[in-house]
């Protein structure tokens, strides 16, 4: 098939040829009327298949295509599979997203595409059940006005979204829903919700069950506790022979208290859901009360004592309940000490506890000499019960759930705990809280 170009070449120069072969024989105007009549004839016919495509393009039916005529033809030709493809492809897009609204429609989870400045772009009918959208009526909305919750915008607009959010329905009180938010191209974000309610009713029973069961265990503990300190202290109630296992029998039943006592305060704190007491802490009286703590408690574990140093930035203070964070502070620390064994030579480990902004975040900090850990077992440290070495654990009297209790502690001041270790060298412990809980001294 000759180029348009090259087909409407050749017409202009036959053309030319028969004017010229006109104009020898008949003369000049001849030749000048029969070319102004051809090229007329020329120019009407492309004018009339140019109308003929716009009609068309109008109301492009497929089976209505003009035919054509000399280089139209080709031309209605070229266009009529180019329309087949491209009705093909529609096809063929149609029924991949018709498929793709299938799967998402079957998914249990509740699917919502954001733009860059937050606007619904569309969702899944599961997303409009459980956030109480509606694609007809909300689509390109922001969808802080349609889920008016000061958590979630506080999510949404931190861009902190590594761990999820959990939220209730407003429209069904029962209804428990995790928030995932993903950005992907050009801005956008994924909402992802899941339903998370039956989940919560199990975490619910789970927490009641060991706080009541932790209840009911604590007062007959404590009755035989006092029995055998009682039976212990009275001379001669305990015969020469049996005072080793009495002796046994305190410790376990200490400990055992020990562990209660936790989970007691692991079920308390996971069932606070309100804020913590936000008061301002001076945290290097707080750091420095701890340190002492730390002191007597390496006193009493070993006869020689670690070395346990304070860095602390004084003109930087944390907003925080100071009780929990008293908690999470010694918690670690009193890890360290446990975990930084005296060495065969008698050396003492040593700890350092530091205080201060790291790359604007306030951080708070245990680095020890000690055993160190695995980098298998670093991700698990925060589960309860979960022990590196459960032999070690039973002699340096831990209970399996401080670690636990640190990490639902910091989780409600919107901090985050960190751990770094090497085997033999030692680990470093870190909490980091969020820019907002600086306090400047006045």
């Amino acid at each position: 098939m000759l180029d348009i170009r090259w087909r409407a070449g050749l017409f202009i120069c036959a053309l030319i040829v028969i004017s010229l072969f006109s104009w020898l024989i008949s003369g000049a105007i001849t030749a000048l009327l029969i070319f102004s009549t051809c090229l007329l004839v020329y120019i009407l016919n492309h004018i009339f298949w140019l109308h003929q495509l716009q009609t068309w393009f109008k109301k492009p039916i497929l089976k209505e295509i003009p035919e054509g005529f000399g280089l139209w033809e080709d031309i209605f030709t070229i266009l009529l599979k180019y329309e087949r493809n491209n009705t093909f492809n529609q096809t063929q897009l149609n029924s991949a997203l018709e498929r793709f609204n299938l799967a998402t429609s079957a998914m249990p989870d509740g699917l919502v595409i954001l733009s860059a400045s937050n606007e619904i772009e569309w969702c899944t009918p599961n997303a409009e059940y459980q956030l109480g959208l509606d694609l007809m009526t909300d689509k390109n909305l922001p969808i802080v006005n349609l889920i008016r919750n000061s958590q979630f915008i506080a999510y949404l607009y931190n861009e902190q979204y590594g761990e999820p959010f959990k939220l209730k329905s407003w429209r069904n009180p029962d209804l428990v829903l995790e928030i995932q938010l993903i950005p992907f191209a050009n801005n956008q974000k994924l909402l992802i919700s899941h339903d998370m309610t039956q989940l919560d009713k199990v975490d619910v029973m789970r927490r009641d069950f060991i706080a009541n069961v932790s209840h009911e265990l604590r007062t007959p503990l404590t009755v035989v506790g006092g029995f055998l300190e009682t039976l212990s202290d009275m001379e001669g109630a305990v015969p020469e022979k049996l005072r080793p296992y009495f002796a046994m029998m305190e410790e376990q039943t200490i400990r055992m208290r020990r562990i209660i006592e936790d989970l007691l305060t692991l079920s308390t704190i996971e069932s606070n859901t309100e804020e913590p007491d936000n008061s301002d802490i001076d945290m290097p009286s707080l750091l420095k009360s701890v340190q002492n703590d730390a002191i007597g408690l390496s006193q009493s574990l070993n006869k020689t004592k670690h070395k346990i140093n304070l860095e602390v930035d004084s003109t930087l203070n944390l907003s925080g309940s100071i009780d929990e964070l008293r908690s999470v502070f010694s918690n670690l620390v009193s890890n360290a000490i446990r975990y930084t064994p005296t060495d065969d030579a008698g050396k003492s480990g040593e700890i350092l506890i530091s205080w201060a902004l790291q790359h604007g975040e306030p951080v708070f900090s245990v680095r020890d000499s000690g055993i160190g850990i695995e980098q298998r077992h670093i991700d698990r440290l925060t589960e309860r019960f979960y022990r590196v070495d459960r032999s070690r654990s039973r002699e340096t009297g831990g209970t399996g759930l401080g670690l636990s209790i640190v990490k639902h502690i910091l989780i409600r001041h919107q901090a985050k705990l960190e751990i770094t270790s090497e085997l033999g060298v030692g680990s470093t412990f870190s909490a980091i809280f969020p820019k907002a809980r600086i306090v400047r001294p006045k």
